[in-house]
């Protein structure tokens, strides 16, 4: 007996799976080949419309990424062709036969990965539509995902990233990882990048965020590994991935039974992936002995001492961020400052300080639930219900907000 045809949905469920899974690496791969990031992306939605045609009639493929990857390779060469231009080119991709192109993909993906993201990086491009167009073609985020977090709306993020995409066709901007002396330039924004990646996983985790088989922590893991073995004894990549580490360790503690946010000082350390831990402290350690200070070591440091049992190193992790400052003298780094000098007692100090912030983080829900915060445990407790209340308004997600209205229900139990 024949096997049976799947039906049309369940066909598209696969489609979708592999394409939240797997879109990032195809399009690596079919840019690398094909040299235009709209040409790879055209030539990849073309193949997914094959696909649900062909997998409807015939079953799904045994490797289905290498059946797109084959096909829109395909689509790309053919649309390249119909153009009738860059002819050379063209057939110089025609001889990539489909059995070469199969058994290339799980070798050579990762690395195209990377390098796409170092082309999503380039000087030229400036540095928010770097992120943009690393995050819509590596991440598979949609262009509404990623107005969002930049607080823009979905036509002019659209028309953001049609813009880097175009200038890098235009300047000719190779697909290659740079040479160790042009690292300097792009460096930085990758680590951003990556970490961004890590951080918008983290945040559509904690919102119970479908997100399929797409883990976005766990790929910026993987490529952050990618740029240490292809980069080793870069302190400032050892401590971007030991940040990365040490905040995923802490994944299964994050949310409590009750479904609220849990704080880093009231977390179960037991349910801490400690091997992820003693991974990271030696990344740190590693770094630290190069003597070449950067803003992600530290920012790893202060993600160490604040998991210290039994209780977090708020002196040390006061004097961290007085060192982050000298790299990154932001609004943000300011309030998390505040928050660790509360901590240590100087809570009319804190006050003063996140209030003269107002002005630039006034819209910030986190500036709104450190002063609810700072302005519990001084028992301004009006003031404070005020600030509870705009924040829980204003929170990202219910867990958080579930943490706050904890927190504004036990105001009247404040020390």
């Amino acid at each position: 007996m024949k096997s049976a045809v799947p039906s049309a949905i369940a066909v598209q469920q696969v489609i979708d799976d592999v394409m939240r899974r797997d879109r990032g690496r195809l399009l690596a791969g079919l840019i690398a080949r094909l040299g235009d990031f709209q040409l790879a992306q055209d030539a990849l939605q073309e193949a997914a419309i094959s696909a649900l045609k062909h997998w409807g009639r015939s079953g799904v493929p045994h490797a289905p990424v290498a059946w797109l990857m084959r096909v829109g390779l395909n689509k790309g060469i053919d649309q390249l062709r119909a153009r009738q231009r860059e002819g050379r080119k063209a057939g110089a991709l025609g001889l990539i036969t489909p059995d070469r192109v199969e058994m290339e993909i799980e070798e050579t993906i990762p690395d195209e990965r990377l390098r796409l993201i170092f082309t999503c990086c380039h000087p030229a491009l400036e540095e928010k539509s770097r992120v943009a167009l690393t995050l819509r073609t590596v991440c598979s985020l949609t262009t509404r995902e990623i107005a969002a977090a930049f607080l823009d709306s979905e036509q002019t993020m659209g028309q953001r990233l049609s813009r880097a995409k175009a200038k890098i066709r235009a300047k000719g901007i190779g697909f290659q990882v740079p040479e160790p002396d042009q690292w300097s330039e792009r460096l930085s924004t990758v680590l951003s990048t990556l970490y961004l990646i890590f951080t918008t996983g983290y945040v559509n985790e904690e919102a119970g965020v479908e997100q399929g088989t797409r883990d976005l922590c766990r790929e910026a893991i993987y490529l952050a590994r990618l740029l240490c073995a292809l980069r080793p004894d870069d302190p400032e990549i050892e401590g971007a991935l030991a940040l990365m580490l040490l905040t995923e360790s802490r994944r299964a503690a994050r949310i409590g039974p009750d479904g609220a946010m849990r704080p880093i000082e009231d977390q179960d350390s037991s349910l801490w992936q400690h091997a992820a831990i003693t991974e990271a402290q030696a990344l740190l350690a590693q770094a630290v002995l190069r003597r070449q200070p950067g803003a992600f070591q530290i920012k790893a440091a202060i993600a160490d001492c604040h998991m210290m049992r039994p209780k977090p190193d708020w002196a040390q992790m006061a004097l961290l961020y007085q060192a982050l400052w000298r790299f990154e003298p932001t609004p943000v780094v300011a309030l998390n400052q505040a928050v660790v000098m509360a901590e240590l007692g100087q809570r009319a100090q804190a006050l003063e300080n996140l209030r003269a912030l107002e002005g630039e983080l006034g819209s910030f829900q986190p500036w709104h639930a450190a002063m609810a915060h700072v302005l519990a445990q001084e028992r301004q407790i009006e003031d404070a219900q005020r600030a509870y209340a705009q924040a829980i308004k204003t929170a990202p997600n219910d867990a958080a907000r579930r943490f706050l209205e904890a927190r504004l229900r036990g105001l009247g139990s404040c020390p």
